[in-house]
């Protein structure tokens, strides 16, 4: 049975390598400098031995051995260093054309909701060689998002989105665990990472799986008229709020002087606190939705917004008609 438990986990995404080198060259380092440290005192240890130097003598130091054990280290910490900074800024920006899942964590199960509004439990469906985008909230607790064939763990956090990415290069299915304890059955929150051939995909995309009842843009219309959000956020100058057509990833500009990138922390924010950041030019009217919508439809909205950014309604935003965008967030 011990042959067949692998060493380490499947590689199965672009960055896994990269993970895996920058923690076998930690291993070869700590060995190194353990064996080297566990060397010297066996030596010293023989060659100062009292029956051969029953008594201290003094010692002068070394200028050229001390900037030897000060230079080398350093050395080796900067390139371990940049080494694992390079990884971290690969990790933590997404590419722009990389597909979006939105996943809301929960005791004790992984929700999945994808761009076309198929929906998934504790099962994600991605193809293979396409980078795919995580954007990704609690509903309770701190939980935390672990592939370790894909080599990435990231925390889903309550109140705000988290995010992170991955391509997978190998079609297969492979564990996702919560890492982080959020309870009592926290060891039963798993789930897999389904990577199909891109055929396979279109074709279970395509099937409906999931209870699929339009895109997540398209209910996040849906619920932008049924909020009244539509009165206010207007694509003409009769809006008494921000106009939100192409607002998605652009500088926002606020009314004490900062400017802020309209990501999805900065939507969902302006949803559940609309008067933490007030838009230059305008009044602080809007009001809070904080406990009226759920994490689902939070993500849907947010979707419906980003969704602005490639299409250019006429009249109320979310009416759903083409016009060019004349107005800006200044």
């Amino acid at each position: 049975m011990w042959k067949n438990l692998p060493l380490f986990p499947e590689r199965a995404s672009a960055l896994a390598w990269q993970v895996d080198g920058l923690y076998f060259l930690l291993i070869a380092v700590s060995a190194f400098f353990t064996l080297l440290i566990f060397a010297a005192i066996f030596y010293f240890a023989v060659k100062y031995r009292r029956s051969v130097h029953p008594h201290a003598v003094q010692i002068e130091g070394s200028l050229p051995l001390e900037l030897a054990w000060t230079l080398i280290p350093l050395g080796i910490c900067m390139i371990l260093f940049a080494w694992g900074s390079l990884i971290y800024f690969q990790e933590a920006r997404p590419p722009k054309d990389a597909m979006e899942v939105y996943v809301v964590a929960k005791q004790w199960m992984w929700k999945f909701e994808y761009e076309d509004g198929q929906r998934d439990l504790n099962q994600l469906h991605v193809p293979v060689g396409r980078d795919v985008k995580m954007i990704m909230s609690s509903q309770d607790a701190i939980h935390s998002f672990f592939v370790p064939a894909f080599r990435i763990k990231a925390d889903v956090l309550p109140g705000r989105f988290t995010t992170t990415w991955f391509r997978p290069t190998k079609v297969g299915t492979y564990h996702l665990f919560c890492s982080q304890y959020c309870g009592t059955n926290h060891s039963a929150m798993i789930g897999q990472v389904i990577v199909m051939d891109p055929t396979d995909y279109q074709a279970w995309m395509s099937g409906g799986a999931g209870g699929s009842t339009g895109t997540l843009a398209a209910n996040g219309q849906q619920l932008f008229q049924q909020l009244g959000c539509a009165t206010c956020h207007r694509s003409d100058t009769q809006g008494r709020g921000p106009n939100l057509v192409g607002l998605s990833g652009k500088p926002v500009l606020l009314d004490d002087g900062r400017t802020v990138i309209a990501d999805e922390n900065y939507i969902r924010e302006s949803i559940l606190n609309p008067g933490a950041k007030i838009v230059s030019g305008f009044k602080p009217i809007m009001p809070t939705f904080q406990g009226q919508v759920s994490e689902e439809n939070l993500m849907a909205l947010v979707a419906y917004v980003k969704s602005l950014a490639q299409t250019q309604p006429k009249g109320e935003a979310g009416d759903g008609s083409s016009a060019p965008n004349t107005s800006k967030l200044q």
